[in-house]
């Protein structure tokens, strides 16, 4: 028997789909082509949905439309008029807009301290974490309206919930927004039929944390210890909530902070 005192950090369980919820439905997600938005776009597909894929990596977005059997949209999402389209396709491939999945974000290494953040980097980190959503409710509502139907999933973060000393001052103030815009649009058109929630994941173990944390691995090691599970989260395990979220399993979820953090925001002290 092992003396070691320390156990061993546990390993993210399987999360594949053991039901179809949604089949006959169309489901919009914009950053589909990596990430969180990929991982969601997959199993969105694999509980029945039509997935349309948004991405302004147009090869990335194509591949994950073919993979899932969607439909591609190049789009740039702090653009009107090709978020307007994105939706628009959506409602002519698939019939309806049932699931609006507003996930494309950035994180660039030049939003930080709020000392050395310049303004055209906070600029740019607003425009596409905040205003894209601002956008893409805006373009996916007189669907849903007119169906009497519909739900929004806005990818906020838990640092919309919590400060960290380990600044990127744009990125947590636009995450911010995200969850308060969700929460008034909820409550908002909550009698017609649509719910709208935000999605506050925790670090995520994507291509875009992994290259933030291969730049400065002490960044990294000081946010893991904060985790109880003791682990990023997997793309995969958000996609789950994003598939619960768009199901009519949720559906009496609505203008909330939907936390899936690992325990973070409930933690005072995390284990050694």
């Amino acid at each position: 028997m092992s003396t070691d005192p320390t156990p061993e950090r546990p390993a993210a369980p399987s999360t594949g789909p053991v039901c179809r919820r949604l089949v006959g439905r169309t489901a919009v997600v914009t950053g589909a082509g990596s990430g969180i938005g990929l991982a969601a776009a997959r199993r969105l597909a694999s509980e029945g949905a039509h997935v349309v894929c948004g991405d302004i990596d147009e090869e990335a977005g194509a591949a994950a439309a073919s993979e899932t059997g969607g439909t591609f949209v190049p789009v740039d999402v702090t653009d009107p008029e090709r978020v307007e389209a994105l939706f628009r396709v959506a409602y002519e491939t698939g019939g309806s807009v049932d699931v609006a999945f507003n996930n494309a974000g950035i994180s660039p290494p030049e939003d930080d301290s709020i000392l050395t953040t310049g303004l055209e980097a906070w600029k740019r980190v607003q425009d596409v974490n905040l205003t894209s959503v601002y956008l893409c409710c805006k373009a996916a509502l007189p669907y849903m309206r007119r169906q009497g139907r519909g739900s929004i999933i806005n990818t906020a973060s838990f640092v919309a919930r919590m400060g960290a000393a380990t600044s990127q001052i744009s990125y947590t103030a636009s995450k911010g927004g995200v969850l308060a815009l969700s929460r008034e649009l909820g409550v908002q058109f909550a009698r017609e039929g649509i719910r709208v929630n935000a999605l506050c994941p925790g670090p995520v173990n994507t291509p875009l944390l992994r290259e933030l944390f291969a730049k400065d691995p002490e960044r990294a090691a000081r946010r893991l210890v904060h985790i109880p599970l003791g682990r990023f989260a997997e793309a995969e395990e958000i996609a789950a909530a994003v598939a619960f979220l768009a199901s009519d399993d949720s559906s009496f979820v609505n203008a909330t902070d939907f936390l899936v953090d690992g325990g973070i925001s409930g933690a005072y002290v995390t284990p050694s």
